[in-house]
Protein backbone atom coordinates (compact mmCIF):
# COMPACT_ATOMS: atom_id res chain seq x y z
CA UNK A 1 0.00 0.00 0.00
CA UNK A 2 1.89 3.82 -1.04
CA UNK A 3 2.36 6.43 1.21
CA UNK A 4 -0.75 8.13 -0.54
CA UNK A 5 -3.33 5.54 -0.30
CA UNK A 6 -2.44 5.63 3.48
CA UNK A 7 -2.11 8.94 4.21
CA UNK A 8 -5.95 8.85 2.39
CA UNK A 9 -6.96 6.50 4.40
CA UNK A 10 -5.64 8.54 7.60
CA UNK A 11 -7.49 11.49 6.41
CA UNK A 12 -10.82 9.61 6.35
CA UNK A 13 -10.43 8.10 9.62
CA UNK A 14 -9.98 12.00 10.98
CA UNK A 15 -12.71 13.36 9.61
CA UNK A 16 -15.12 10.39 10.12
CA UNK A 17 -13.97 10.96 14.50
CA UNK A 18 -14.67 14.97 13.53
CA UNK A 19 -18.11 14.13 12.21
CA UNK A 20 -19.02 11.75 15.11
CA UNK A 21 -17.57 14.18 17.83
CA UNK A 22 -19.69 17.12 16.09
CA UNK A 23 -22.68 14.95 15.84
CA UNK A 24 -22.62 14.19 19.41
CA UNK A 25 -21.81 18.01 20.36
CA UNK A 26 -25.27 17.99 18.63
CA UNK A 27 -27.11 15.32 20.18
CA UNK A 28 -25.97 16.67 23.87
CA UNK A 29 -27.27 19.91 22.72
CA UNK A 30 -30.69 18.79 21.77
CA UNK A 31 -31.11 16.14 24.42
CA UNK A 32 -28.54 17.20 26.63
CA UNK A 33 -30.06 16.43 29.97
CA UNK A 34 -32.27 13.49 28.76
CA UNK A 35 -29.04 11.77 28.01
CA UNK A 36 -27.20 12.32 31.32
CA UNK A 37 -30.35 11.04 32.93
CA UNK A 38 -30.24 8.02 30.69
CA UNK A 39 -26.72 7.36 31.94
CA UNK A 40 -26.67 8.64 35.14
CA UNK A 41 -30.10 7.40 36.96
CA UNK A 42 -29.95 3.95 38.56
CA UNK A 43 -32.34 1.79 36.43
CA UNK A 44 -33.22 -0.58 39.51
CA UNK A 45 -35.80 -0.08 41.73
CA UNK A 46 -35.49 1.47 44.86
CA UNK A 47 -34.43 -0.98 47.79
CA UNK A 48 -34.42 0.22 51.26
CA UNK A 49 -31.53 0.20 52.93
CA UNK A 50 -31.29 -2.00 56.06
CA UNK A 51 -30.69 0.40 59.38
CA UNK A 52 -27.27 0.92 60.43
CA UNK A 53 -27.09 -0.50 64.11
CA UNK A 54 -27.85 1.42 67.04
CA UNK A 55 -24.69 3.58 68.06
CA UNK A 56 -23.50 2.85 64.53
CA UNK A 57 -21.57 6.28 64.79
CA UNK A 58 -20.01 5.69 68.07
CA UNK A 59 -17.60 4.05 66.05
CA UNK A 60 -14.59 6.35 64.68
CA UNK A 61 -14.87 3.68 61.74
CA UNK A 62 -18.36 5.57 60.64
CA UNK A 63 -16.46 8.76 60.57
CA UNK A 64 -14.10 10.44 57.57
CA UNK A 65 -13.26 12.89 59.90
CA UNK A 66 -12.98 12.70 64.23
CA UNK A 67 -11.03 14.53 66.53
CA UNK A 68 -9.89 10.87 67.72
CA UNK A 69 -8.84 10.50 64.53
CA UNK A 70 -5.05 11.49 64.50
CA UNK A 71 -3.72 9.29 61.19
CA UNK A 72 -4.64 10.12 58.32
CA UNK A 73 -7.37 12.30 59.15
CA UNK A 74 -8.12 14.64 55.55
CA UNK A 75 -9.75 17.19 57.84
CA UNK A 76 -6.08 18.23 59.57
CA UNK A 77 -4.73 19.25 56.21
CA UNK A 78 -3.80 22.84 55.75
CA UNK A 79 -1.88 23.82 52.32
CA UNK A 80 1.16 24.86 52.14
CA UNK A 81 2.05 28.55 52.72
CA UNK A 82 -0.87 28.46 56.17
CA UNK A 83 0.99 29.41 58.46
CA UNK A 84 -2.50 28.78 61.51
CA UNK A 85 -2.10 25.08 62.18
CA UNK A 86 -5.32 23.23 63.26
CA UNK A 87 -6.77 24.46 66.80
CA UNK A 88 -7.90 23.11 69.61
CA UNK A 89 -10.79 22.63 70.45
CA UNK A 90 -12.69 25.99 70.59
CA UNK A 91 -15.90 25.04 68.37
CA UNK A 92 -17.03 21.61 67.06
CA UNK A 93 -17.74 21.72 63.45
CA UNK A 94 -19.99 18.92 62.20
CA UNK A 95 -18.93 18.99 58.09
CA UNK A 96 -21.69 16.38 56.06
CA UNK A 97 -19.81 15.97 52.61
CA UNK A 98 -21.33 16.47 48.71
CA UNK A 99 -21.71 13.46 46.55
CA UNK A 100 -19.16 11.32 45.53
CA UNK A 101 -21.16 8.47 44.56
CA UNK A 102 -21.37 8.94 40.53
CA UNK A 103 -21.79 5.75 39.08
CA UNK A 104 -23.65 4.74 35.48
CA UNK A 105 -25.33 2.72 33.90
CA UNK A 106 -26.09 -0.87 35.04
CA UNK A 107 -23.32 -0.21 37.98
CA UNK A 108 -25.50 1.94 39.30
CA UNK A 109 -27.33 1.54 42.72
CA UNK A 110 -29.85 4.21 44.24
CA UNK A 111 -27.71 4.66 47.55
CA UNK A 112 -23.61 4.20 48.27
CA UNK A 113 -22.34 1.12 49.71
CA UNK A 114 -20.59 1.96 52.97
CA UNK A 115 -17.82 -0.57 50.62
CA UNK A 116 -17.60 1.48 47.78
CA UNK A 117 -13.70 2.40 48.19
CA UNK A 118 -13.52 4.83 44.95
CA UNK A 119 -16.22 6.81 46.85
CA UNK A 120 -15.15 6.97 49.67
CA UNK A 121 -12.10 8.04 48.40
CA UNK A 122 -13.36 11.48 46.65
CA UNK A 123 -15.05 11.82 49.64
CA UNK A 124 -12.06 11.98 51.56
CA UNK A 125 -10.82 14.61 48.95
CA UNK A 126 -13.88 16.85 49.47
CA UNK A 127 -13.37 16.76 53.00
CA UNK A 128 -9.23 17.91 52.95
CA UNK A 129 -10.59 20.54 50.61
CA UNK A 130 -13.52 21.67 51.83
CA UNK A 131 -13.72 20.80 55.57
CA UNK A 132 -10.21 21.79 56.27
CA UNK A 133 -10.84 25.33 55.66
CA UNK A 134 -12.77 25.18 59.22
CA UNK A 135 -9.59 22.94 60.92
CA UNK A 136 -8.30 27.25 62.43
CA UNK A 137 -11.62 27.15 64.80
CA UNK A 138 -12.14 23.99 66.00
CA UNK A 139 -12.62 19.51 65.47
CA UNK A 140 -14.10 18.87 62.44
CA UNK A 141 -16.69 15.94 62.69
CA UNK A 142 -17.05 14.57 58.96
CA UNK A 143 -19.53 11.53 58.88
CA UNK A 144 -19.86 8.68 56.13
CA UNK A 145 -23.15 8.08 55.08
CA UNK A 146 -24.72 6.14 52.51
CA UNK A 147 -24.99 9.22 50.26
CA UNK A 148 -27.68 9.63 47.18
CA UNK A 149 -26.59 8.73 44.09
CA UNK A 150 -26.38 11.43 41.94
CA UNK A 151 -28.61 10.59 39.27
CA UNK A 152 -31.33 10.64 42.26
CA UNK A 153 -31.28 14.26 41.95
CA UNK A 154 -31.93 13.72 37.80
CA UNK A 155 -35.46 12.09 38.29
CA UNK A 156 -38.90 12.53 39.48
CA UNK A 157 -39.18 8.85 40.06
CA UNK A 158 -39.74 8.37 43.82
CA UNK A 159 -36.89 6.24 43.74
CA UNK A 160 -35.05 9.46 43.59
CA UNK A 161 -36.96 10.80 47.11
CA UNK A 162 -36.27 7.66 48.78
CA UNK A 163 -32.66 7.62 48.41
CA UNK A 164 -32.15 11.02 49.37
CA UNK A 165 -34.38 10.16 52.15
CA UNK A 166 -32.49 7.30 53.27
CA UNK A 167 -29.04 9.20 53.03
CA UNK A 168 -30.63 11.70 55.27
CA UNK A 169 -31.09 9.00 58.02
CA UNK A 170 -27.77 8.64 58.36
CA UNK A 171 -27.07 12.18 58.40
CA UNK A 172 -29.60 12.46 61.56
CA UNK A 173 -27.71 9.73 63.64
CA UNK A 174 -24.48 10.64 62.65
CA UNK A 175 -25.96 14.59 63.84
CA UNK A 176 -27.02 12.90 67.04
CA UNK A 177 -23.84 10.81 67.86
CA UNK A 178 -22.22 14.06 67.36
CA UNK A 179 -24.22 16.25 69.96
CA UNK A 180 -23.60 13.13 72.14
CA UNK A 181 -19.87 13.87 72.09
CA UNK A 182 -20.53 17.55 72.67
CA UNK A 183 -23.06 18.06 74.48
CA UNK A 184 -22.23 21.88 75.33
CA UNK A 185 -20.50 24.51 73.69
CA UNK A 186 -20.08 26.46 70.19
CA UNK A 187 -21.00 24.63 67.05
CA UNK A 188 -20.42 25.31 63.36
CA UNK A 189 -22.48 23.36 60.93
CA UNK A 190 -21.25 23.56 56.83
CA UNK A 191 -22.04 21.24 53.65
CA UNK A 192 -22.17 21.14 50.05
CA UNK A 193 -23.89 20.10 47.66
CA UNK A 194 -26.29 17.25 48.58
CA UNK A 195 -24.61 17.86 51.92
CA UNK A 196 -26.47 20.98 52.04
CA UNK A 197 -29.46 19.83 50.85
CA UNK A 198 -29.27 16.82 54.35
CA UNK A 199 -28.11 20.36 56.09
CA UNK A 200 -30.89 22.27 55.68
CA UNK A 201 -33.23 19.33 56.51
CA UNK A 202 -31.37 19.01 59.62
CA UNK A 203 -32.03 22.30 60.65
CA UNK A 204 -35.50 22.46 59.93
CA UNK A 205 -36.41 19.25 62.28
CA UNK A 206 -32.99 19.43 64.96
CA UNK A 207 -32.52 23.15 64.77
CA UNK A 208 -35.40 25.46 64.59
CA UNK A 209 -37.28 26.19 67.53
CA UNK A 210 -35.12 24.41 70.04
CA UNK A 211 -31.69 25.22 72.30
CA UNK A 212 -29.58 24.10 70.25
CA UNK A 213 -29.86 26.79 67.99
CA UNK A 214 -28.37 29.10 70.26
CA UNK A 215 -25.17 27.00 70.10
CA UNK A 216 -24.52 27.41 66.33
CA UNK A 217 -22.50 29.93 65.46
CA UNK A 218 -22.87 29.86 61.84
CA UNK A 219 -24.32 27.37 59.06
CA UNK A 220 -22.17 27.67 55.66
CA UNK A 221 -24.97 25.91 52.93
CA UNK A 222 -23.02 26.38 49.80
CA UNK A 223 -24.02 24.71 46.72
CA UNK A 224 -27.65 23.90 47.25
CA UNK A 225 -29.99 27.39 46.89
CA UNK A 226 -31.71 28.84 49.73
CA UNK A 227 -34.90 30.65 49.75
CA UNK A 228 -34.61 34.14 51.95
CA UNK A 229 -38.64 34.38 52.33
CA UNK A 230 -39.59 30.77 51.83
CA UNK A 231 -37.02 28.56 53.73
CA UNK A 232 -34.85 30.98 56.01
CA UNK A 233 -37.75 31.36 59.00
CA UNK A 234 -38.03 27.84 59.31
CA UNK A 235 -34.59 27.18 59.56
CA UNK A 236 -33.71 28.51 63.16
CA UNK A 237 -30.86 31.36 62.06
CA UNK A 238 -31.46 34.28 59.75
CA UNK A 239 -29.80 35.07 56.90
CA UNK A 240 -26.02 36.45 57.33
CA UNK A 241 -26.19 39.84 56.69
CA UNK A 242 -22.58 40.84 57.80
CA UNK A 243 -18.75 39.84 58.38
CA UNK A 244 -19.43 40.47 62.26
CA UNK A 245 -22.34 38.41 62.26
CA UNK A 246 -22.94 35.09 64.35
CA UNK A 247 -25.84 32.58 64.52
CA UNK A 248 -26.84 33.21 61.24
CA UNK A 249 -26.98 31.49 57.64
CA UNK A 250 -24.52 31.34 54.65
CA UNK A 251 -25.06 30.28 51.08
CA UNK A 252 -23.63 31.16 47.44
CA UNK A 253 -23.24 29.00 44.33
CA UNK A 254 -20.48 29.76 42.01
CA UNK A 255 -20.65 30.81 38.35
CA UNK A 256 -17.82 31.95 35.70
CA UNK A 257 -19.43 34.63 33.12
CA UNK A 258 -20.93 34.05 30.71
CA UNK A 259 -23.69 32.17 33.37
CA UNK A 260 -26.51 29.95 33.21
CA UNK A 261 -27.67 28.86 35.89
CA UNK A 262 -31.53 28.52 34.15
CA UNK A 263 -31.36 24.90 35.12
CA UNK A 264 -30.91 25.08 38.88
CA UNK A 265 -32.74 28.32 39.07
CA UNK A 266 -35.84 25.45 37.84
CA UNK A 267 -35.88 23.89 40.03
CA UNK A 268 -35.46 25.90 43.16
CA UNK A 269 -38.93 27.63 41.58
CA UNK A 270 -40.42 24.11 41.08
CA UNK A 271 -40.52 23.97 44.97
CA UNK A 272 -42.15 24.62 47.63
CA UNK A 273 -39.72 25.52 50.88
CA UNK A 274 -39.53 24.89 54.56
CA UNK A 275 -41.65 27.31 55.49
CA UNK A 276 -44.17 25.47 53.10
CA UNK A 277 -44.38 28.62 51.06
CA UNK A 278 -43.43 28.35 47.38
CA UNK A 279 -40.06 29.52 46.26
CA UNK A 280 -40.94 30.95 43.28
CA UNK A 281 -40.65 34.46 43.12
CA UNK A 282 -39.15 34.89 46.01
CA UNK A 283 -35.06 35.98 46.30
CA UNK A 284 -32.43 33.33 46.35
CA UNK A 285 -29.58 34.02 49.51
CA UNK A 286 -26.22 34.91 48.24
CA UNK A 287 -23.42 35.60 50.29
CA UNK A 288 -20.25 37.25 49.27
CA UNK A 289 -17.59 34.95 50.55
CA UNK A 290 -15.00 37.47 49.83
CA UNK A 291 -16.82 40.10 52.57
CA UNK A 292 -18.93 37.92 54.35
CA UNK A 293 -21.70 40.32 53.40
CA UNK A 294 -25.20 39.32 51.62
CA UNK A 295 -25.12 40.18 48.58
CA UNK A 296 -22.35 43.17 47.06
CA UNK A 297 -19.38 42.75 45.02
CA UNK A 298 -15.47 42.11 45.54
CA UNK A 299 -12.57 42.53 43.25
CA UNK A 300 -10.16 39.81 43.11
CA UNK A 301 -7.89 41.82 44.95
CA UNK A 302 -10.10 40.72 48.40
CA UNK A 303 -9.54 37.29 47.60
CA UNK A 304 -6.95 35.80 50.24
CA UNK A 305 -6.21 32.64 48.30
CA UNK A 306 -8.11 30.84 46.03
CA UNK A 307 -7.24 26.82 46.46
CA UNK A 308 -6.02 25.45 42.88
CA UNK A 309 -5.19 21.56 42.49
CA UNK A 310 -5.06 22.01 38.30
CA UNK A 311 -2.12 18.89 37.99
CA UNK A 312 -3.61 15.74 39.41
CA UNK A 313 -0.75 13.63 41.80
CA UNK A 314 0.44 17.32 42.79
CA UNK A 315 -0.30 19.11 46.44
CA UNK A 316 -3.14 22.27 46.23
CA UNK A 317 -1.43 25.33 46.39
CA UNK A 318 -3.24 28.66 47.64
CA UNK A 319 -2.99 31.43 45.27
CA UNK A 320 -4.32 34.98 46.40
CA UNK A 321 -5.83 38.02 44.22
CA UNK A 322 -7.36 36.04 41.08
CA UNK A 323 -10.93 35.47 41.59
CA UNK A 324 -13.31 38.33 41.76
CA UNK A 325 -17.00 37.75 43.15
CA UNK A 326 -20.02 39.49 42.40
CA UNK A 327 -23.92 38.11 43.69
CA UNK A 328 -25.97 39.12 40.79
CA UNK A 329 -29.75 40.18 41.13
CA UNK A 330 -31.02 36.41 40.79
CA UNK A 331 -29.11 35.26 43.47
CA UNK A 332 -26.21 33.18 41.98
CA UNK A 333 -22.41 33.89 42.46
CA UNK A 334 -20.81 35.77 39.59
CA UNK A 335 -16.82 35.15 39.67
CA UNK A 336 -15.96 36.90 36.36
CA UNK A 337 -14.07 35.11 33.64
CA UNK A 338 -13.53 31.42 33.40
CA UNK A 339 -10.24 30.60 35.72
CA UNK A 340 -8.55 27.44 35.42
CA UNK A 341 -9.75 25.30 38.76
CA UNK A 342 -9.55 22.28 36.63
CA UNK A 343 -11.32 19.37 34.78
CA UNK A 344 -14.66 19.67 36.68
CA UNK A 345 -16.55 22.74 35.51
CA UNK A 346 -19.74 21.86 34.73
CA UNK A 347 -22.18 23.16 31.52
CA UNK A 348 -22.96 27.36 31.62
CA UNK A 349 -19.82 28.08 33.49
CA UNK A 350 -21.16 26.54 36.89
CA UNK A 351 -18.13 26.09 38.94
CA UNK A 352 -20.15 24.49 41.52
CA UNK A 353 -17.17 21.64 42.15
CA UNK A 354 -14.99 24.82 43.50
CA UNK A 355 -17.35 26.35 45.33
CA UNK A 356 -15.36 26.59 48.81
CA UNK A 357 -11.59 25.98 47.01
CA UNK A 358 -12.69 29.43 45.03
CA UNK A 359 -12.77 31.23 48.49
CA UNK A 360 -10.73 28.77 51.18
CA UNK A 361 -8.68 31.63 52.73
CA UNK A 362 -11.71 33.52 52.81
CA UNK A 363 -14.00 31.49 54.14
CA UNK A 364 -11.40 30.32 57.07
CA UNK A 365 -11.00 33.91 58.23
CA UNK A 366 -14.83 34.17 57.92
CA UNK A 367 -15.25 31.15 60.80
CA UNK A 368 -12.63 32.71 62.81
CA UNK A 369 -14.59 35.93 62.52
CA UNK A 370 -17.69 34.39 63.56
CA UNK A 371 -16.79 32.45 66.23
CA UNK A 372 -14.99 35.18 67.60
CA UNK A 373 -18.25 37.37 67.44
CA UNK A 374 -20.25 34.48 68.86
CA UNK A 375 -17.86 34.18 71.79
CA UNK A 376 -17.91 37.81 72.94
Amino acid sequence: MGEQELARKFLYIVAALIVLVIAALLAYRIWGMEMIRTVMVPREAFAALPPLPANAYDDPKMWIARPDIAQDNPALWTPEGVKDAPAAQKAAVFFIHPTSYITALGDAHWNMRLDDQDSLDTARRFVKGQASAFNAVGAIWAPRYRQANYGAFLTDKPDGQQAIDAAYRDVTAAFAAFLKANPDGPIILAAHSQGSLHLLRLMHDEVAGKPLADRIVAAYVAGWPVSVEADIPALGLDACERADQARCILSWQSYAEPADPSAVAAVFEAHDGFTGKPRKGTHMLCTNPLTGARNGTAPASANRGTLQSKEEGKPATLVAGVVPARCADNGFLLIGEPVDMGPFTLPGNNYHVYDYNLFWSNLREDARARLSAYLK
